[in-house]
């Protein structure tokens, strides 16, 4: 049995079509039909979708809840910057951190055998996300009412749509993962994050997204990017056609080291960036070029259709004017026949002619249109109307005319009208024995 034929594309959809092709580098156009057709012809949503397949990035638009969110982080030029906390001073200084070593061990020890026997328990509420944007946002409250407002511009989205928007707008993206029971937590949100420098130079140069690992997005986060210790920062850039790490910062560093270190990173991965946007320039004056050629395709094609178009209106206007003719024509013949037979008919019902020494005849002289004449005899007493059969009968005859006398002129009734239902005989129009009548064609009036 064969297969339904796919239903015809309207030009507007062939148009994204061709567009969506272009997009992604696509070259099965049924693999592109049937994307613009799940994503019901939404080309943003279906590139969107395209790119984060290749990337491994959920979809912004229909993010699966359980896939692990993906970015390179195998790349082994990756620069990494960790702040270890600093060894203990004086007699004093190592005397409380040998004091407090029992202590913090047993303390986090015990801590991490109650988060393991948990899970057995209880499973981790962090491994299902089901508002991610939810999360983020109660994160940056929280963050709010512990730290004031004086923070750097946070992305109030998913960690899905801060990837999206840093690749579509080629800039660096900066990750913080906060550890709420982290000790040093606390001093980096305040001696460094929040100072006005880093605040100033974080929501100018770049986009920042932060989220809790406490929460399940910012759970997910940091099993994509494996931090080792908090504060835990990942610098994130579009590098090779996709979105990478190319920098860690771990630890609690000064605010005026980590500007040292962001700028070092961004320097260092300048050229990545341009060469992704002279690309990225380079396709879309391919994109362009190939839309104007398909305009100019498409504007020849509706001048052809046109054409087209016209020709066979001309065709059919000069089938219709050749139908014209050939009907008149028909119509003429028809009347001409109709016309032959009318006076083969008048001919046939014409009296006798009376010899010429017949007292009561009157001897005719017709002059024609034509300038030929006809002679003919009638009685005095037959109608007007014997005569005008006579003249319709013959070949040369108009199919219209009229009998008029010469001198003086008037015009022979020889036709019934309503006031004169019965024409007049010879006798009675007022003919003499010899009469000269000339025969007026009225066929052009």
């Amino acid at each position: 049995m064969a297969a339904p034929e796919e239903p015809e594309l309207s030009q507007a959809q062939t148009e994204k079509l061709l567009q969506f092709q272009d997009l992604t580098g696509l070259e099965s156009m049924d693999q592109c039909r049937r994307t613009l057709e799940q994503h019901n012809w939404n080309i943003e949503a279906a590139v969107q979708d395209r790119l984060n397949e290749q990337e491994g990035v959920p979809s912004v638009f229909n993010p699966p809840p359980s896939r692990p969110l993906q970015v390179n982080t195998a790349d082994h030029r990756v620069y990494s910057y960790i702040v270890s906390r600093p060894q203990p001073r004086g007699l004093l200084g190592w005397s409380y951190y040998l004091i407090m070593l029992p202590f913090r061990f047993t303390y986090y020890t015990l801590l991490d055998i109650f988060r393991f026997a948990l899970r057995f328990i209880r499973p981790d509420p962090r491994g299902r996300v089901t508002d991610p944007v939810g999360d983020v946002v109660s994160f940056i409250h929280n963050f709010e009412e512990k730290y004031g407002r004086s923070h750097p511009v946070f992305y109030q989205g998913t960690y899905s749509q801060a990837l999206n928007d840093a690749k579509r707008e080629l800039r660096y993206l900066l990750v913080y993962l906060h550890g709420d029971d982290h000790q040093d937590t606390d001093e980096f949100c305040r001696s460094t994050l929040c100072t006005e420098e880093v605040t100033t130079f974080l929501s100018t140069r770049m986009l920042f997204w932060a989220c809790s690992t406490g929460k399940p997005e910012g759970y997910r986060v940091s099993q994509a990017l494996r931090e080792n210790t908090y504060p835990f920062l990942a610098m994130i850039m579009l590098k090779d056609r996709r979105m990478t790490v190319v920098g860690r910062l771990e630890g609690v560093i000064q605010p005026e080291d980590l500007i040292n270190q962001l700028t070092f990173i961004m320097d260092a991965n300048q050229t990545h960036l341009m060469s992704e946007r002279l690309e990225r320039e380079e396709r879309n004056q391919t994109q362009v070029l190939r839309q104007q050629q398909d305009e100019a395709y498409l504007a020849s094609l509706r001048a052809d259709q046109e054409k087209d178009r016209k020709k066979r209106e001309e065709e059919e206007q000069l089938r219709q004017e050749e139908e014209k003719v050939r009907q008149t024509a028909l119509a003429e013949e028809r009347r001409r026949r109709t016309l032959e037979e009318e006076k083969e008919r008048k001919s046939e019902c014409l009296p006798p002619e009376p010899p010429a020494d017949d007292p009561e005849s009157v001897k005719i002289v017709f002059k024609m249109p034509n300038d030929t004449r006809v002679e003919r005899r009638f009685l005095f007493g037959q109608s007007l109307t014997v005569i005008y059969d006579f003249i319709f009968s013959l070949k040369e005859s108009p199919e219209k005319f009229q009998i008029v006398t010469n001198f003086p002129r008037r015009i022979l009734p020889c036709l019934p009208t309503e006031e004169q239902p019965n024409p007049p005989t010879l006798k009675e129009a007022g003919l003499s024995r010899s009469e000269v009548l000339f025969v007026q064609d009225l066929t052009d009036d």
